[in-house]
């Protein structure tokens, strides 16, 4: 099935993702996109469902031909203290904040959202499989995350974040129970299966 063009004929609307919300490291990552009416772009889709070639290529279609868009970043030091939830709203909002156009409506991928500046929102549960202007900002968040996780592997390549960006592969835990945590992981997350072993790991 294609992806609908609007929520609401006439609107200004902006869509909403983010990107990280499960990983272990790094931050979490939010776009924000307000497509016109005339855009059209066959790969686009749930960023999740396409291959990584075709979300870069996709990105530079989305950035020349978006109204306006805007990526914001909360840090894994900010979603430790006021939890992945809060942070991945509050990215969405920080994304809301840079775009050069205000929006009428926003709608947002699943189902928790905090109001912005008093205009409507509807939280759409797997939206960025139903309406363009979130697959696009699925597609930014992810991409923009991935970027910033493959930088952060140069200083730390044991944990391979090239590869698993930061999420929960047996490799990234691996690597944290032999060489510990680096500067950059989640500590209000359980990092490893086992607790304990967990709460050892914090001395590095």
């Amino acid at each position: 099935m294609p992806l609908l063009p609007f929520f609401q004929k006439n609107a200004i609307e902006a869509g909403c993702d983010e990107a990280g919300r499960g990983c272990l490291a790094g931050p979490v990552v939010a776009a924000a996109v307000i497509l016109p009416p005339s855009f059209d772009a066959d790969l686009l889709n749930d960023s999740k469902k396409m291959s990584e070639k075709h979300r870069y290529q996709l990105r530079e279609v989305i950035e020349e031909k978006a109204v306006t868009w805007a990526v914001a970043y909360i840090n894994h030091e900010k979603i430790d203290e006021i939890n992945i939830l809060n942070a991945s709203i509050l990215a969405m909002h920080k994304a809301l904040e840079q775009l050069t156009i205000q929006p009428t409506l926003i709608l947002v991928d699943g189902n928790k959202f905090k109001p912005y500046n008093d205009i409507v929102h509807h939280c759409i549960i797997k939206g960025d499989g139903k309406y363009q202007s979130i697959a696009a900002a699925s597609v930014l968040a992810k991409t923009y995350r991935d970027d910033y996780m493959k930088q952060l592997h140069q200083q730390y390549p044991i944990y391979q974040w090239k590869n698993n960006k930061g999420y929960p592969t047996k490799a990234h835990r691996t690597a944290i129970a032999t060489h510990g945590v680096s500067p950059f992981h989640r500590l209000s997350f359980k990092l490893l299966p086992d607790a304990e072993k967990q709460l050892n790991l914090f001395e590095n």
